[in-house]
């Protein structure tokens, strides 16, 4: 049987479908490679290593909420300060797109900056504030900072319309920190940020974390902290190192009943007691 060839309209048919395909292929590669550079730059923002001091252990866990474009602005970070005492931060910024995880690189930076100059909590989150607004951005931010002195022991506090931490001790309390806090930074100037004070003993933890973790439709916060608390009161019971909590805590977020960016940020003593 001879073969027929298609007839004008096919051939024009096929001709549109091959023209959508590649278009279609096109705009598939050009959707990947905006992803890829979304996420590059959420990773990029994160820290590459945490810092260590005797008789202490910090571990992080981070999932991001990547999906197409949607990616989150939470972060987490760590570092050494001039003195010796470690910083410790964790926030979240609004929004789920690439500005927002710019604008979270903004602050985690200035943080880093700002405590080269004062790294006294509620000071340092004042100045924060106050830069971030003189930088005109459109966006807020929620953020814990902490800072540890590891030869005391003694940590100090101060919040930013962000969610408390959580903390435990080695007899098997545990809790959530009682910071007073302030509004988010990026929202008005000459705020002011108490800081608060606790003390890290031997076999205790104190854990940072994001909403994600924690609140979602299927897990209301106050629940999901009360969770948390307790996760972490067994964890020190047992003596669990900092690592495999943290692993063990961002699991949590698989309860919350959505996908967002869920951080959490395990500071552990797990040397011989502090001076007094």
């Amino acid at each position: 049987m001879p073969h027929k060839r298609p007839t004008g309209d096919a051939d024009e048919l096929l001709a549109r479908l091959g023209s959508l395909t590649a278009q279609a292929r096109e705009r598939a590669e050009v959707q990947r490679s905006r992803v890829e550079l979304a996420i590059a730059l959420q990773r990029g923002m994160l820290p590459g290593e945490l810092p260590a001091a005797p008789g202490f252990r910090v571990a992080a866990r981070y999932v991001p909420a990547c999906h197409g474009l949607n990616v989150g602005g939470d972060w987490y970070d760590a570092f050494l300060l001039p003195d010796g005492r470690i910083g410790l931060s964790i926030g979240d910024v609004q929004g789920h797109n690439i500005e927002a995880a710019a604008f979270m690189g903004q602050v985690r930076v200035g943080l880093r900056a700002l405590a080269s100059v004062t790294s006294e909590p509620g000071e340092l989150l004042a100045r924060t504030n106050d830069l971030l607004l003189s930088l005109g951005a459109d966006l807020f931010a929620t953020c814990n900072f902490m800072r540890l002195d590891p030869a005391t022991g003694e940590v100090e506090s101060a919040r930013a319309g962000h969610i408390p931490c959580v903390w435990a001790s080695a007899d098997g309390k545990s809790g959530i920190t009682s910071d007073e806090g302030g509004p988010p930074l990026g929202i008005q100037e000459g705020m002011e940020y108490p800081t608060t004070r606790y003390r890290l003993t031997m076999g205790g933890v104190f854990v940072l974390l994001t909403d994600g973790v924690v609140e979602g439709p299927s897990l209301n916060v106050d629940v999901g902290l009360d969770h948390v608390a307790r996760l972490a009161g067994i964890a020190a019971v047992a003596g669990m190192d900092a690592e495999p909590l943290a692993a063990a805590l961002i699991k949590v977020s698989e309860l919350v009943g959505h996908e967002d960016d869920a951080a959490v940020l395990v500071v552990r003593h797990d040397g011989p007691d502090v001076q007094s």
